[in-house]
């Protein structure tokens, strides 16, 4: 977990070499999405493994997610998120808030979800996307349903990385997915599996990934459906170390 965890620690455990020099670098908008089942008394979160070859975080087991792009927040949708997450996302953006920058960010974590599981999280609408990247969903009749989604947690890259993201988690049941493609579009991943709790905290992932699992795995023991309006946890390096705000 990253809480109180400083600098060195959270270098040591994800394998930065804090010697090699970086540009002063602004954390960027970006969104993952954890897809969550429920089989019997056990609940299981979709990870999938990195290949090898990627430069970032290679061979570790990750949500799918990525940088937000510009055009995300434009895209047509079958239903908006909640008023209480556009709100709590909001709520951290500083001085430039806005509805569309937040609804950008669930629309990035579907994108990415799309684009590196082959998952399709959506429903059919008046308007299908009609940018490029959203073909798969188009040609189903389909645009990203908000709605499912919740935000469940945010994570800022530590200072001294060549990339860093500002990330907002969020978290969808897999009743919520539309359609699966056979292939994985992106290529990013080489492979995909439903973990329990117990399993994914065990493989070898970044400090953060297991930090949203507990929180995720702690949340649902008593709101199962992610219905409730609970504060959503932070995490930023301040003074040197990890620190946990609520929004």
């Amino acid at each position: 977990m990253v809480e109180g965890k400083t600098r060195a620690e959270i270098d040591r455990l994800t394998g930065h070499d804090p010697k090699k020099p970086a540009p002063s670098m602004r954390p960027v908008d970006a969104a993952t999405l954890l897809l969550l089942d429920r089989e019997g008394s056990d609940w299981r979160v979709l990870m999938g493994k990195r290949h090898m070859r990627h430069a970032f975080m290679p061979g570790k087991f990750v949500f799918p997610g990525g940088r937000a792009d510009k055009h995300d927040g434009d895209i047509a949708a079958a239903s908006e998120l909640r008023e209480t997450d556009t709100a709590r996302l909001r709520a951290g953006m500083g001085a430039k808030p806005s509805n569309r920058r937040a609804r950008a960010l669930a629309v990035c974590a579907i994108r990415e979800t799309h684009e590196e599981t082959g998952l399709l999280i959506g429903a059919a609408g008046e308007r299908t996307p009609s940018h490029p990247d959203w073909t798969d969903f188009a040609g189903r009749g389909l645009a990203p349903a908000l709605a499912p989604l919740r935000y469940v947690a945010r994570a800022v890259t530590p200072p001294g990385r060549t990339r860093r993201f500002d990330t907002r988690f969020f978290a969808a049941m897999a009743d919520s997915i539309a359609h699966s493609l056979p292939e994985f579009p992106s290529g990013e991943l080489e492979s995909l599996q439903w973990l329990t709790f117990d399993e994914a905290l065990a493989i070898e992932a970044p400090p953060i990934t297991h930090t949203v699992i507990a929180l995720v795995r702690d949340r649902l023991a008593s709101d199962p459906k992610l219905e409730g309006d609970m504060p959503v946890p932070g995490y930023f390096m301040r003074h040197g170390k990890f620190v946990r705000d609520m929004v």
